[in-house]
């Protein structure tokens, strides 16, 4: 605007300016407006696009200008097609990737656009398709991006690493169809990571980060399972799953550090020039090269980081200065600084690497616990690494241990291997849960010192008698140590309702808003322990929260464990404005709807009796399968802590009150006991001394665990302390005996306790006295398992303290071998012990004296292993004092001062029970005491012992196998195999020892046995006795093969590490006689040969053997060198045993049973059956019966003549079996006939099974009539027939015996009256009482067998939950998304039917979820929620209680009978429905694969999708699905004509970024009001879209149709062509309408090569691409030339835009030159006059803008003014023309 145009000071705008501003100018002013208008409306509206925030104008986040506004584009429907436009449009080159949910960062302006839709060949973003500017539904986190390939990323490849310091370290991203993409890290390793580095030119890689250390990425997860070799010159070299095929989700993204980040990584850590890997010089991985850690600094807590994060156990020591050898090179870095919590060593404070202050010989080294061969062990299914079921790894799996014998010295081994503190309870019984994989130990016996589990005395590894439901655990003190905690609800009123706020960064942060519903609440609740959600209320009803969003867009399944496992923005990434918090009340806020709970007989308020008020009464809950989760909740809602242990058996004493609670059944997340009721209030089948009872952390129990001894002389004496609330106090002295006293000296390891000392020997009374009323009964391990009252004793009577003194403070003097010794025998290694104390030698009594302590009195004396220990002043009466008795040692401890004993000095002894020891002589003599001379090797030979300084041998007198047994014990040499007389290995030449020795079998030494005082015989050396043991008996072992059993087979021999056959040349019942004796096999049947036993693969190791058949072993006999022969395994030998004990029975029987697998057992020997005594008779001992006579397992060993008094002789006492022999004769027992019985104590067995020949399967008890074998009414076999059980007094507990006795779980119900209706044989049992903890219903009282009072209408019965029994084809789930959704349908009588909905509800849904395997019911909807079913209605009235296994298992009207219609078909939507089941998708009916009509295949069978709410996102999810590139159109009306087939889906609804169609929110299957006219069609852009131009015409909308296709330009066929084909191409060329359609090759016919033919479109496609086509490929047209097109030109042509131009520019030139005659005619002289005016009344003043501008204007002196008036007309005029 001129400036004469402009208000002057004088003159503002709204007063006349006679200078400028006459009614005649308003004319020209408007005019211009006008004009400027019409030439801005008129010409084309190019929209201002630029991208931001990337590396360059030519990368990052799209910004359009609207309305003098930037701001974004959502990436609703944003692909490759829009990119192109940018990048075309910027003049960037060509799109390299498109990418969505802000790339490069969120926008903070107004977003502008959504759903832009371009074809790809528009000139700039405003030509595409897109909403109303302003219009959208997105937020800043789905901001738009795009790369061109003029950005400087086009230079990085396809390949980047983002999120990380620099370009050298990150998250791998890849580049793949456009888009960027991520790696999932399932393989992911170092080679992997090379590779990366390689490619990107950053050096070597030091870390292969997985579980998105680097943030989660938000595009498409390209590349999984990659498997590089580490030598590919790039990622894409690598083995891989096909792009876009993974299992994974973004928290799984990979990542890379490479050397050139110049980030600090120790790779790996090794523990080199030690022992072990557990022990050594600490060396870290740097720069390919490993380098040692430098000490300065190092200690325990380093130690232990280096420890664990090798898995090597606890740290024992950290020693420094280069004691495991100085390191190679240098020793970086200079100083680590860990806590000892840290996981690994490069989570320690540490300086960075180069720095080197450090110098040689200070290389830090560690020692961990574990050793050579240790296994690992883990605690699991808790909620810290330091508690739970207790897992051992041996043989490459893991498996449980068994809770047999478990206490707290095991415990406390596992606390101390995995470094987690002190062991705090030993909970066996499955408490936290039962296992599945194999029972590795069994029978665990750890001292306590041990430093792992494998230390520790037990079964063979996999030999045990257990099932997972005895599966150990562990609670450490470690566990109880609360960890940071990283969720909460805050300003709610209680601490389950309030704003949700993350912890991150050492900073509290709430959660967006956006997204936030019910599943994620679900989570949220879960993870706090609070129960279920009851609302997602507003932000504002908690208040404001800190300024910090760490959490937005979060989105869970809600099946997450914790709120950090679902998808959500990187931690800090949020758009959301204050206030806008996402929020959450659990049912564990509404405190008052719950039952109170509490426990009460403990020491506190956190431990005790568990009772809940029901009914205004507090009542007790039962223990059966009571848990640690049940305990946690417990816990929890008392605001308790967390559960330390869930004691059973009313261990806090039995209640009075009612039972209300029975079988909890707790998941661990309820906010309170009474949401995990399972059984209605008051029903059980238990009594009080099943009380459950529960100890939290809270109570501070666990404070116990720390002890000491104070004021003594050394730390295992003093005054009791223990450490509460931060300081040290005493214990009251009230009761306090020796008992407590052990207890308190076994847990400091202190050994026993060895007096309980008066208060004032160790000091004045304490201010603070903690515990008071101790009470222990000296078994326990630790004092916090005795019952005591906590804290800060009121009540302390006796206002002593309690004090101890511990055996190795009271014998510290006794540690060493020099007040220790042997005297008046042969050597110092043997005779009476005598210990020194006081300055004085005494005794010690034999009481309790056994080979264990002798073995500590040989160690402690370095005299090797004890021999014997005999009593009864062997070596003389001694004369001093007697110092010890009651010894009684574990035979580990190192000096006889660690063996519990009684107080030095008290005794009831004299010296003729002085004890005495023989060692084998460590150190002064080599020969032993025992030998076995004259045989092949030391395991055979004549027997000969040492006595009086002079070997001797044995007589033959009553010589048997119980006494070579002990000989063969005694050498280590294994079992004896036979024990021969007569002087077998010739006649000995010194004197005759011993004669009529006498062992049971059982003695661990020769010297044990009952014999003739020495040297007192009536035999000569022709009587030499004789033994063969099975160890070592010669250099090859030996074994039959492929027979029936382990002695007949083929013969196989060990030799060079190898197993080979013998050749049968030669081969005879000799030399089957020596095999047989050899394996204790008993003595040959046959020796065939001929490979009867099959033909061997290994070497022939022996041929033309020759035994006499005298020889004890193979080896012994002749034959031909080792490997010589003439055969071949055809010729293979073998042999039959006649073996009494390997599988024949004839020496085994069971009598007076129901079968020959229950009964009375009986033996057969000398020729005669006998009886069994049942002295330490058990399940052991019964499973190696059952085992023998092949009936299976034992199910229970009744013993009192249970299957009535036998009248032979009791042939076997004190029988002793492990389980695993394979005959009774293997196990221990007593001599033949020697025993103490009565035939009231013949011992009996029930096997589990009958079996003959393998061909029947009967057992002694059934269910019948029910819907499976676990399920029916009770039968049990007697006196061979079957007969049922009345149900008086018939039981939860009787019926736990019969689902355990038949293998079928626990049990469901113990119904009665009948309920599987009448039987009509013997009512055999009656008034049956069991406790629930009997293995058969026969080991259970009743009364007599026939005995009872009863009709079958009282018949019991029995349902159990046996896992095998639910049969999956029985029920199914029709209608739904997938199968765990949809109409319930049962098969019954070969046919599918419905369930009516009387009744229905989500218990009868838990049970279809369950035996589906679909996880939990979601719901259980009725009313045919999935559409009515067609067959019948099977099931009406269903009534689970929802712990069944089937619906089979549920209560229900008889099969058929109803009183439904199908409108009432009941429905189940399982949580597994969630899990995405993907459906094949297709186009068809179209022009090519990637357009036409929508069909997915569902039920074996294709079918259309309806159009109801059919768009271009959901059309874009197809094209997506399909690899077609972007969705062009979305049309509807069956664009492609109608399909035959059903119609699957209706009103689908895609947000347009899902992967694949099923992800997508979907009606049910089938589910629609739809009809075929209505199918649903998509056009892809494909993976090569069709690009057309108009050629050799006169305009750019006229000419020749040419398509390109491969970069090649083909013409269109005029076969079929018309005006409806040409109005397509001039709409998608954005021309005006088609004029005509020619054919002909009017425009010439380029090269006569052609891509479509017989075209046929609507004229209403926006695309060629969109029409059908019969041919697609280059080639020659078959009937015609090529289609041309004549269009109109459209309105806003480039010729129009000129002209337009052209006028706009005259007009305003014309405009200026009038305005400016105008403004020189009239306006100079008008401003020449006022500045004369003003020159002279305001002379000196500055000069006004306004004047200097019409200074320029001073007219001529020629010039003369014209009339005003004049002058308006003149301006009317000029206006009037213009």
């Amino acid at each position: 605007m001129p400036d004469c145009l402009h208000p002057s000071p004088r003159y503002p705008w709204d007063r006349n300016q006679p200078t400028c501003t006459r009614v005649k100018s308003a004319g020209i002013l408007l005019l211009l407006t006008c004009l400027w208008g019409f030439a801005s409306s008129a010409s084309p509206h190019t929209v201002q696009v630029r991208l931001v925030n990337g590396p360059s104008h030519c990368a990052g986040r799209v910004e359009v200008l609207h309305n003098e506004t930037w701001g974004t584009v959502c990436d609703d429907s944003w692909g490759f097609s829009e990119g192109q436009v940018v990048c075309r449009q910027l003049g960037c080159g060509t799109v390299l990737s498109t990418s969505r949910e802000a790339r490069y960062g969120e926008g903070t302006g107004q977003i502008w656009l959504d759903e832009v839709n371009c074809t790809g060949t528009e000139a700039d973003l405003s030509e595409c398709q897109a909403r109303p500017w302003g219009e959208h539904n997105c937020h800043h986190v789905e901001d738009a991006s795009v790369e061109c390939s003029d950005s400087s990323i086009s230079e990085l490849g396809p390949l980047q690493l983002l999120n990380g310091p620099n370009r050298c370290a990150g998250r791998v991203e890849v580049l793949h169809n456009h888009m960027w993409g991520t790696i999932c890290d399932d393989g992911w390793d170092l080679a992997d990571a090379a590779v990366v580095c390689r490619q990107l030119g950053c050096g070597t890689a030091l870390s292969a980060t997985s579980g998105a250390y680097f943030g989660r990425g938000d595009d498409t997860i390209w590349l999984d399972e990659v498997n590089c070799t580490g030598t590919e010159a790039t990622i894409f070299e690598c083995k891989a799953s096909a792009w876009g095929d993974n299992n994974c989700y973004h928290g799984e993204d990979a990542g890379v550090i490479c050397s050139a980040s110049e980030m600090f990584v120790a790779a790996k850590v090794r523990l080199v020039n030690g022992s072990s890997h557990c022990n050594g010089r600490v060396e870290v991985f740097h720069n390919d090269t490993w380098v040692a850690v430098c000490d300065d600094g190092w200690d325990f807590a380093e130690a232990r980081v280096v420890c664990r994060q090798l898995g090597c156990g606890a740290a024992l020591a950290a020693p420094g200065r280069s004691h495991f050898g100085e390191g190679p090179g240098q020793m970086w870095p200079d100083t680590v600084n860990c806590m000892g919590t840290e996981t690994a060593l490069t989570a320690c404070q540490m300086r960075p690497w180069g720095n080197d202050t450090c110098h040689q010989g200070r290389a830090a080294g560690v020692v961990c616990s574990a050793k050579p061969g240790d296994n690992l062990i883990r605690l699991v299914n808790y909620g810290s690494r330091c508690a739970g079921r207790v897992e051992v790894f041996h043989n490459n799996h893991w498996g449980t241990v068994c809770d047999d014998s478990w206490d707290l010295l095991d415990a406390g081994v596992v606390c101390r291997q995995l470094d987690c503190g002190m062991a705090l309870s030993a909970p066996g019984g499955a408490q936290f849960g039962r296992g599945t994989n194999i029972i590795w130990l069994d029978e665990t016996n750890c001292t306590g010192f041990e430093t792992t589990l494998s230390e520790c005395k037990a079964k063979p590894w996999g030999i045990n008698n257990c099932y997972h439901g005895e599966d150990a655990g562990v609670v450490c003190s470690d566990s109880i140590i609360p960890e940071t905690a990283h969720l909460r609800l805050t300003n709610g009123s209680n601490r389950c309702a309030g704003r949700v706020e993350v912890f991150h960064n050492d900073e509290w942060g709430t959660v967006c808003d956006r997204e936030w519903d019910k599943r994620d609440a679900e989570v949220v609740c879960r993870q706090l322990g609070c129960g279920t959600v009851l609302s997602t209320s507003s932000a504002a009803h908690f208040g404001a929260g800190p300024l910090r969003t760490w959490l937005d867009n979060v989105s869970c399944t809600g099946t997450e464990t914790a709120l950090n496992k679902c998808r959500a923005r990187p931690w800090g990434e949020s758009s959301c404005s204050h206030g806008k918090y996402a929020t959450v009340v659990c049912s564990g806020s509404a405190v008052s709807s719950f039952a109170p709970v509490r426990l009460v007989d403990g020491p506190g308020r956190c431990a005790g009796r568990v009772e809940v008020l029901h009914n205004k009464q507090w009542g007790t809950v039962c223990d059966d399968n009571w848990d640690f989760l049940d305990a946690g909740v417990v816990c929890r809602q008392l605001d308790c802590g967390v559960a330390i242990s869930a004691p059973w058996r009313a261990h806090f004493g039995q209640g009075q009150g009612p039972i209300w609670l029975d079988e909890v059944n707790c998941t661990g997340t309820e906010a309170a006991l009474s949401e995990c009721k399972d059984k209605d209030w008051g029903v059980h089948g238990c009594e009080h001394g099943e009380d459950a009872s529960v100890v939290c952390s809270g109570s501070g129990i666990s404070d116990l665990a720390i002890l000491r001894l104070v004021n003594g002389s050394t730390e295992c004496s003093g005054r009791v302390e223990v450490f509460h609330d931060q300081r040290w106090g005493a214990v009251c002295g009230d009761g306090w005996d020796l008992a407590e006293a052990h207890v308190v000296c076994r847990q400091l390891g202190c050994g026993p306790a060895r007096s309980v000392a008066h208060s004032s020997q160790f000091g004045k009374e304490p201010s603070l006295i903690w515990v008071d009323a101790v009470e222990c009964t000296g078994l326990e391990g630790a004092l916090f398992e005795c019952k005591v009252k906590l804290w800060g004793a009121q009540s302390c009577k006796s206002n002593g303290y309690a004090s101890v003194v511990c055996s190795m403070a009271a014998d510290s003097e006794l540690g060493s071998s020099e007040v220790l010794r042997l005297v008046n025998g042969p050597h110092k290694c043997s005779g009476r012990v005598e210990v020194f104390h006081n300055q004085q030698w005494g005794t010690v009594c034999d009481d309790s004296w056994d080979l264990n302590d002798a073995k500590v009195v040989c160690k402690q004396l370095d005299c090797g292993t004890a021999v014997s220990a005999a009593g009864s002043s062997l070596f003389g009466q001694g004369s001093g004092p007697i110092w010890l008795d009651g010894v009684s040692c574990l035979g580990t401890e190192a000096t006889l001062s660690e063996c519990p004993a009684k107080p030095l000095g008290q005794h009831g002894c004299n010296h003729g029970e002085d004890a005495s020891v023989m060692c084998s002589g460590a150190g002064i003599s080599s020969t032993p005491m025992l030998r076995l001379v004259g045989g092949l090797n030391e395991c055979a030979g004549r027997v000969e012992v040492f006595y009086n300084h002079e070997w001797g041998t044995v007589c033959d007198d009553s010589w048997d196998m119980n006494d070579a047994m002990v000989v063969c014990r005694q050498l280590g040499c294994g079992m004896a195999l036979s024990a021969p007389g007569s002087a077998r290995f010739g006649w000995g030449s010194s004197r005759i020892w011993l004669d009529d020795v006498s062992c049971t079998g059982t003695e661990t030494d020769f010297s044990e046995c009952k014999a003739k005082s020495w040297g007192i015989h009536n035999c000569h050396h022709g009587e030499d006795a004789g033994v063969v043991c099975s160890g070592n008996r010669s250099s090859a072992d030996l074994r039959l093969v492929n027979g029936p059993n382990r002695c007949a087979g083929r013969v196989e021999v060990l030799h060079d590490q190898q197993w080979g056959t013998l050749c049968d040349d030669g081969w005879d019942l000799n030399d089957a006689t020596v095999v047989c004796r050899q394996l204790g096999c008993g003595r040959a049947d046959s020796a065939p040969g001929r490979s009867r036993f099959g033909q061997g693969s290994g070497p022939i190791w022996l041929d033309d053997v020759n035994c006499f058949g005298t020889e004890d072993a193979l080896s012994q006999c002749k034959a031909l060198p080792w490997g010589q022969n003439n055969c071949n395994h055809r010729e293979d030998a073998g042999v039959v045993c006649l073996d009494p004990h390997s599988s024949s029975t004839a020496d085994l029987r069971l009598v007076n049973g129901p079968n020959r697998c229950s009964g009375r057992v009986e033996v057969f020997h000398d020729h005669r059956w006998g009886t069994v005594c049942d002295d330490g008779w058990d399940l052991n001992d019964a499973m190696v019966v059952c085992q023998q006579l092949g009936c299976g397992t034992a199910i229970s060993a009744p013993g009192r003549a249970y299957f009535g008094q036998g009248q032979d002789p009791i042939w076997l006492d004190r029988v002793a079996c492990a389980g695993t022999e394979t005959a009774l004769s293997e196990c221990w027992k007593k001599p033949w006939g020697q025993h103490s019985c009565s035939h009231v104590e013949d011992a009996s067995v029930v096997c589990s099974v009958l079996s003959d020949s393998g061909t029947t399967n009967v057992t002694t008890l059934r269910l019948v009539n029910g819907p499976h074998r676990c399920a029916g009414r009770v039968e049990i076999f007697h006196n061979q027939r079957w007969g049922t059980v009345c149900d008086d007094g018939w039981d939860l507990n009787d019926a736990t015996v019969v689902c355990r006795q038949l293998g079928c779980g626990r049990v469901l119900s113990a119904p009665t009256q009948a309920p599987f209706g009448q039987g009509s044989d013997p009512i055999w049992l009656d008034r049956v009482s069991c406790t629930g903890r009997e293995n058969a219903l026969t080991e259970c009282r009743a009364r007599p067998w026939g005995f009872n009072s009863c009709s079958h209408e009282e018949d019991a019965g029995v349902m159990c939950s046996d896992p095998n029994v639910a049969v999956q084809a029985e029920v199914r789930l029709v209608n739904g998304l997938n199968r765990c959704a949809g109409r319930v349908e049962v098969l019954h009588d070969q046919q599918w039917g419905t369930v009516c909905d009387d009744g229905w509800d989500l218990n009868d849904a838990t049970v279809v979820c369950r035996q589906l395997g679909c996880g939990r019911a979601d719901s259980a909807p009725g009313r045919s929620h999935f559409g009515q079913g067609s067959g019948p209605i099977w099931l009406d009235d269903v009534n689970c209680f929802g712990m069944e296994d089937a619906l089979s298992q549920c209560r229900a009207r008889p099969w058929g009978q109803n009183n439904c219609n199908h409108g009432e078909d009941a429905g189940v939507v399982c949580s597994d429905s969630n899990v995405i089941v993907e459906a094949q998708v297709r186009l068809v009916k179209g022009p090519n694969r990637c357009a036409g009509r929508v069909e997915v295949l569902h039920d074996q069978q294709w079918g259309t999708v309806c159009d109801d709410s059919w768009d271009l996102k959901n059309a874009k999810v197809v094209c997506r699905q399909l690899g077609c590139g972007t969705a062009v159109s979305a049309p509807r009306n069956a664009h492609f004509g109608q399909g035959s087939d059903p119609i699957w889906l209706d009103n689908v609804d895609c947000k347009g970024t899902e992967a694949t169609l099923s992800q997508c929110h979907l009606k049910g299957w089938g589910l629609h009001d739809c009809n075929h006219e209505e199918d649903a069609g998509v056009v892809c852009l494909g993976t090569y879209p069709l690009q057309l131009r108009l050629k050799d015409g006169p305009g750019p909308c006229t000419g020749r149709v040419e398509v390109l296709y491969n970069a090649t330009w083909y013409g269109v066929c005029d076969t079929s062509w018309s005006l409806s084909e040409a109005e397509v191409v001039c709409r998608q060329l954005g021309c005006g309408p088609a004029q005509s359609a020619t054919t002909g090759a009017q425009f010439g016919q380029e090269n006569g090569q052609a891509l479509l033919e017989e075209l046929s479109c609507r004229g209403t496609e926006s695309l060629l691409l969109e029409c059908q086509q019969s041919k697609m490929g280059p080639g020659l047209c078959r009937g015609g030339s090529a289609a041309g097109v004549v269009c109109t030109e459209p309105k806003d042509s480039s010729q129009s835009c000129s002209l337009l131009i052209a006028l706009l520019v005259l007009t305003m030139i014309l405009s200026g030159v009038l305005l400016w005659l105008y403004l020189r005619r009239r306006c100079i002289k008008t401003a020449a006059q006022a500045s004369d005016h003003w020159r002279v009344r305001d002379l000196g003043t500055s000069v006004m803008p306004f004047q200097s501008m019409g200074a320029i204007y001073l007219p001529t002196k020629a010039e003369s003014p014209e009339d005003p008036n004049n002058e308006m007309a003149e301006l009317m005029k000029e206006d009037a023309a213009l």
